[in-house]
């Protein structure tokens, strides 16, 4: 197996969001991809970040919640923290978006990715040329792959 053969063999091509498009926009294409995550591009499809799982909590949730050391004395409930937070639904994914550098070149290794995925808190990892996408390995599909690999070459 060559040293890339892992991370070909997951790699998606998976719907771009803009950074034009609102919250809601971006939140139906993650849920319509079933990826956990989609790359973020701008106007010349440039590259510029990630829209997720995560980053929609951020949207949703006020932005001091991941400060806290507990949430015991917030509301319980879901429907309060959705209706205050409503208006974000129509706010640019722009503002929420992981523009931690979390991505690689088309030349990358597994190992890279391996690092990537043990250092930094995601679950996609953007595949570029000359910063435009060109796919992304989801931490499910290469942790599965990698395992695989790793089961069958234990019993050679």
């Amino acid at each position: 197996m060559s040293a890339r053969t892992v991370s070909d063999l997951v790699m998606h091509s998976p719907r771009l969001i803009e950074v034009t498009d609102t919250v809601e926009g971006a939140v139906r294409k993650v849920l319509d991809s079933e990826i956990a995550a989609l790359p973020v591009v701008d106007e010349q499809q440039r590259y510029r970040g990630i829209f997720g799982e995560r980053e929609f909590m951020s949207a949703l949730f006020p932005g001091y919640l991941d400060q806290l050391q507990g949430a015991a004395f917030l509301s319980r409930s879901i429907e309060h923290a959705l209706k205050k937070r409503q208006g974000c639904s129509r706010e640019p994914v722009e503002r929420y978006i992981n523009t931690e550098h979390v991505e690689v070149e088309t030349d990358h290794s597994d190992t890279q990715l391996a690092e990537i995925f043990l250092h930094h808190r995601v679950l996609i990892i953007p595949v570029l040329d000359e910063g435009r996408v060109e796919g992304v390995v989801t931490r499910r599909d290469f942790f599965r792959a990698l395992a695989e690999h790793f089961l069958d070459s234990s019993h050679e």
